[in-house]
């Protein structure tokens, strides 16, 4: 607020002291009569004003300012007083007018930058990379929101929340996305959208445990939580309540996971949200559900400070998007949770080998020709991508009978990835470039496994598994060793080590398991095939994983 001190001098002068108020790094423009002189664009200082009163009307100010004129003792005197004073006010004013162009807002800086900055945290429910580019909920719904306003989204991953904060605070980012409940700490440097969604509280339990119904059991029993979460947050809450003698063991945000500890029985339970649960189920099979907690935790952006405008955009697209029903489709493309293998699909497979695959087996045939890969390998991973169906289409953006992404589609020459003809050739040769890249020094038919776990998963993704394997005394050169690695890049302990991050890497393990079990049916089908010149590797039908 301007503060105005209005001061009498025994010789008949009023000073006016105007302070200027300061709105972030500028002064806000107020329409009376300060000379402000500046630097550049930054105010430095504010010099007063003495208005004099006329002496036939003592104690009432002219509609202007004099600087530092003296009060004459004749008519003559006031009214050179009066010019003087309307020359320094029309001074004044102009300055004003010049002084003070409104400063841009954020939507318009965002524009004229042609990019909106969010920064976010490398996890399964925000943001990583998979095998078809970058996903994550968030990532999804932030790039959603770059088209809306019509600018190119940079999203960028940090270490942790904190950190997430400091880039905030810095302006660096003009939004931080990362399933954040608002809370002290985040009101310091921004302020919160509206909720765009609820998550469930969950409590978790060991498979040989007493699975608990209710908060009274958690009193007694050793709870994990991980330190800094909102779930710690949960807990404290409850503490406050309902369960007054309530304690929990912290597990550092890149030690282990809290799952981790109720597997290995350090802990009897565990509170993760239910998000967070449908991707590290996978990991932890032994961990199930307990039961679920009754208040929700709202999940927010958090909007730099100051950036009202934006602030509202957001809470716009938000709302419309909820109304739409874009948010409750995204929300179930992003769970973790992946459908089993039944064996049912066995006999759905018999069926499709009758109904699809006679019209396709002639164009696997011709890929298997050009690229040397045994044409039903290349149809089992055809069924497993699509089901043999050209129009099928995933959340992430692939689609056609081997799930392309338009980026290796461009890639492999091709322009219409729903023609069966041309998915079929681009799918083929991408994956004989990718085993190609897989080193020769691997015998079959690891090389081949290799080749379509990173067909489905990213070579640079299987390249940190092979790593890890080795890191860890196990040989990056066997399947069956990296596959029992591949899934740790789920875990932040293991995926904050390697290069490309965190990645869902029991998929791949699934992967490739179901193109075996698909390859060992097509090869029980009666005829003699395709001769390859890249010899197909033996399989073997065990429990699949997944199931």
């Amino acid at each position: 607020m301007a503060l105005a001190q209005d001061q009498r001098h025994q010789d008949g002068w009023q000073t006016v002291h105007i302070l200027a108020e300061r709105v972030g790094f500028e002064p806000t423009c107020r329409n009376y009569p300060t000379i402000r002189f500046r630097v550049g664009a930054v105010m430095t200082t504010s010099v007063p004003l003495q208005i004099p009163f006329l002496g036939s009307v003592p104690g009432t100010p002219i509609s202007g300012a004099g600087i530092l004129a003296k009060r004459g003792s004749t008519r003559g005197s006031e009214l050179r007083a009066i010019g003087v004073a309307a020359g320094t006010l029309a001074i004044a004013l102009a300055g004003l007018q010049a002084g003070c162009t409104p400063e841009p807002s954020t939507l318009d800086q965002i524009r004229a930058r042609n990019e909106i900055r969010v920064v976010t945290l490398n996890t399964p429910t925000c943001f990583y990379l998979g095998a078809h580019g970058t996903e994550g909920f968030e990532y999804q719904l932030a790039r959603q929101f770059a088209a809306e306003l019509g600018v190119k989204l940079v999203m960028y991953p940090v270490a942790t929340e904190r950190a997430m904060q400091a880039e905030l605070a810095a302006g660096r980012a003009d939004i931080a996305a990362a399933q954040v409940t608002s809370n002290e700490e985040w009101r310091h440097v921004g302020d919160a959208s509206a909720p765009y969604g609820h998550i469930s509280q969950l409590v978790v339990y060991g498979k040989n445990k007493t699975r608990p119904r209710g908060t009274i059991q958690l009193e007694s029993a050793k709870l994990a939580v991980r330190a800094g979460s909102p779930q710690e947050e949960t807990l404290e809450k409850l503490k406050r309540t309902v369960a007054p003698t309530l304690q929990w063991v912290q597990t550092a945000p890149l030690n282990a996971d809290p799952l981790a500890d109720v597997d290995s029985g350090q802990a009897d339970y565990a509170l993760i949200d239910d998000r967070e649960f449908s991707f590290a189920h996978h990991l932890y099979p032994n961990v199930l559900l307990g039961f679920t907690l009754p208040e929700e935790r709202p999940v927010q952006w958090i909007v730099r400070r100051g950036a009202h405008d934006l602030l509202k955009a957001t809470n716009r697209f938000i709302h419309n998007a909820s109304i739409s029903g874009r948010l409750a489709k995204l929300a179930l493309d992003q769970t973790g949770d992946v459908r089993p293998f039944q064996y049912e699909e066995s006999r759905e497979f018999q069926a499709h080998l009758t109904e699809r695959l006679p019209k396709y087996q002639p164009l696997f045939e011709a890929a298997s020709a050009t690229t040397g890969v045994d044409w039903r390998l290349l149809a089992a991973i055809g069924y497993q991508e699509s089901k043999w169906n050209p129009l099928a289409a995933s959340s992430d953006g692939a689609g056609g009978i081997m799930m392309l992404t338009s980026d290796t589609a461009q890639a492999m020459g091709i322009a219409d990835r729903s023609n069966p003809a041309q998915s079929i050739s681009a799918g083929a040769r991408y994956f004989a470039s990718v085993h190609d890249k897989i080193p020769e020094r691997i015998p079959e038919p690891d090389r081949t496994w290799f080749a379509v776990a990173a067909y489905n998963v990213g070579f640079g993704h299987l390249e940190d598994a092979r790593i890890l394997a080795q890191t860890r005394g196990k040989n990056p050169d066997s399947w069956e060793q990296v596959r029992d690695q591949l899934p740790l890049l789920g875990e932040e302990r293991w995926y904050s080590l390697v290069k490309r991050g965190y990645a869902r890497g029991w998929e791949p393990v699934q992967f490739v398991d179901r193109v075996q079990r698909y390859l060992t049916l097509l090869e029980w089908q009666p005829g003699d095939g395709v001769a390859a010149a890249r010899p197909l590797p033996s399989t073997q039908i065990g429990d699949d994983p997944g199931a």
